[in-house]
């Protein structure tokens, strides 16, 4: 798969899935695990000194929007036209801007911390190493960063999910250990790695991680 088949495959999956999406995942506040990381990043980037969060993979923007209550100065950012639609309509107050984690359109080290949160998982492991390169170049010394994603290995193509058939989606399962691999390969210390749910049908891994100052 080719960068451009993998990008136009997720945006037209999204598009279909967009408004069924942000009925049916839960909002941030209600995953006590999920709120606790979360905070702990935005206690960093505070404690850091404060400056621009950008939310890479935003989605319909719920987790841009949870980082915005903890007093963060975040954007949001995402491939899909749709997701950014309903995003605007759900958080008129919060910025948010079309665009890929292959080739994000901001600033050498112009942001205190970078999320990406699920939005690794739809990325050719090949490519990974890109993002992480990407993620590296927009933090700025100092800067943290923070992933979410499905942990195994193993690649499952979806065909079905928010209410929807007929979609065409490939999802990337990632031990916790390649992932914390592939940041500290594009420069970063990795200060924090979580397994959560092992037993789990779909265990999820969070990694944070600091741009050296």
């Amino acid at each position: 798969m080719t960068d451009d088949q993998f990008v136009t495959t997720t945006r037209a999956t999204y598009a279909i899935v967009a408004e069924s999406y942000a009925r049916v995942v839960p909002p941030v506040q209600e995953d006590i695990e999920d709120r606790a990381l979360l905070t702990a990043f935005a206690d960093l980037v505070h404690a850091g000194g404060g400056g621009p969060v950008a939310d890479l993979g935003c989605g319909t923007g719920r987790v841009t929007a949870f980082l915005a209550s903890a007093g963060l100065d975040v954007s949001g950012v995402d491939l899909s036209p749709e997701m950014l639609a309903v995003a605007r309509r759900d958080h008129p107050g919060l910025r948010f801007s079309q665009g890929s984690l292959l080739e994000l359109e901001l600033p050498d080290g112009g942001l205190a911390g970078a999320l990406a949160w699920y939005s690794i998982i739809h990325t050719p492991p090949e490519l990974l190493p890109r993002v992480c390169a990407e993620l590296f170049r927009v933090l700025r010394p100092g800067g943290h960063l923070q992933l979410g994603f499905h942990v195994g290995d193993r690649r499952h193509h979806r065909t079905e999910g928010y209410g929807h058939e007929g979609l065409s989606l490939d999802i990337y399962w990632l031990p916790v250990q390649r992932v914390c691999d592939l940041v500290s390969g594009a420069g970063f210390e990795v200060l924090t790695q979580v397994l959560r749910d092992p037993a789990a049908r779909v265990p999820q891994g969070r990694v944070l991680a600091r741009k050296p100052a």
